[in-house]
């Protein structure tokens, strides 16, 4: 299934993100590699990485769950998970 996922950060959460963010690359470069991160970025305002953005493939809610419970930005409280969102979507493929 599908997903896009936008994760604004929490509040002064900047240094947190930036200490994370070497295992958080890491880990996605990991996911790009096995097709369940399709596209991820940052969200940016005022020239300041403020949250992030991600086009996710995963085959159930469960597997979405795992990535999430040992996600960097999730375990070092970069994101606000109160304001976290996940929208089902079906991406235009590729080819």
């Amino acid at each position: 299934m599908q997903y896009l996922i936008i994760a604004y950060d929490n509040d002064n959460a900047l240094d947190k993100r930036l200490e994370a963010r070497e295992a958080h690359v890491e880990g996605a470069k990991k996911l790009m590699a096995e097709g369940k991160i399709i596209e991820a970025g940052a969200l940016i305002e005022e020239d300041q990485m403020v949250g992030s953005t991600l086009f996710v493939d995963f085959e159930n809610d469960d597997e979405l769950n795992e990535w999430l419970e040992s996600e960097p930005y999730v375990t070092n409280n970069v994101w606000n998970m109160d304001e976290f969102q996940i929208v089902p979507v079906k991406l235009l493929p590729k080819d």
